[in-house]
């Protein structure tokens, strides 16, 4: 079995899946020439992440193709039905980044709630000679604790930062469209006695009057549409902050931009964008933003996660 692994694999998976006879071979190849690469060398299947796109002129080009392999959770950059409707074996690896990210998350609203992402900014440019100043400027941080966070998407990446954020000391309340509470265990410390703590699940308008902070965890929608609009920016509360690790666009980022530029926000932290790999420079250079290129799985323990994985399924299909 040939396998293409698009957009990396952790070695220690290549090196699993080769002492079991499968050929892997991790050279990218660019969107244009996949077909052509994919059918000269007969690849029965191929691992991707978010880079690269598998539709349906992939799926009914490539018969030899078994399988695709996500190695992450969203695969909406994969015609998922129509290649199952086409006898593709499809799957992605939805339990081995949710810690990664939901440290991303934590790592964004202590950023935030310093102005870390502007003040590491500032200080090479102008610490030498306006120290007073910029000390002054950043002398009006928050904490965390006693803060309300909002998780939008309750699912595992949606828990794992509730287990974070209430470890934190904040508050918790989140929407999802099943359910009216998620119980969440905490375990304090690493091998302690475990907590668990019921998280209320409320509707999405009284969620976004009432977060201090907002984290959304929610696929893409089907219609392209953001799942927090303009006017969903506008009802946050003032002073709040808002994390974007999920989809670029599942947010509107120009609604969010003004937001942040008119104080009605504190920060926005986003490390997915609309249009990517080639996001809108004006969001890359708004001074109030704090920004992260799609790394939210990007831990070697995550990678090493998601290898195993992706080496179990694999070497079921054989």
């Amino acid at each position: 079995m040939k396998v293409l692994a698009n957009d990396g694999i952790s070695a220690k998976a290549k090196s699993e899946l080769e002492s079991q006879g499968v050929e892997v071979s991790t050279d990218h190849v660019e969107q244009s020439s996949l077909i052509d690469t994919l059918n000269e060398v007969g690849y029965a299947g191929i691992l991707v992440r978010s880079a690269t796109k598998v539709r349906k002129d992939i799926i009914d080009s490539c018969p030899n193709l078994r399988f695709i392999g996500r190695g992450g959770v969203g695969m909406d950059n994969i015609d998922v039905e129509y290649a199952r409707e086409q006898g593709k074996v499809v799957f992605n690896t939805p339990a081995a980044s949710s810690q990664s990210v939901a440290e991303l998350v934590m790592a964004h609203l202590f950023a935030m709630s310093r102005s870390l992402h502007s003040s590491y900014r500032e200080m090479p440019n102008r610490g030498e000679s306006e120290f007073k100043a910029l000390k002054k400027a950043y002398a009006k941080g928050i904490e965390l604790r006693g803060k309300t966070l909002g998780i939008v998407g309750f699912g595992r990446i949606g828990n794992a930062v509730a287990q974070y954020a209430l470890g934190c000391g904040m508050n918790v309340i989140g929407t999802d469209r099943m359910g009216e509470s998620r119980e969440v265990t905490v375990q304090l410390p690493m091998g302690g006695p475990e907590v668990k703590i019921e998280v209320p699940l409320i509707p999405l308008a009284e969620l976004l009057a009432k977060a201090d902070a907002i984290t959304f965890h929610v696929p893409a929608q089907a219609d392209g549409s953001p799942v927090l609009d303009a006017e969903g920016v506008a009802s946050m509360k003032p002073g709040s902050m808002l994390v974007n690790t999920a989809r670029g666009g599942t947010v509107d980022e120009s609604a969010v931009h003004q937001a942040v530029n008119s104080g009605h926000l504190r920060a926005a932290a986003l490390d997915v964008f609309v249009g990517e790999p080639n996001p809108n420079p004006v969001i890359l250079q708004a001074p109030g933003l704090a920004l992260t290129p799609h790394i939210g799985a990007a831990t070697l323990e995550a990678q090493d996660r998601i290898g195993d994985e992706l080496v179990e399924r694999i070497l079921e299909l054989r």
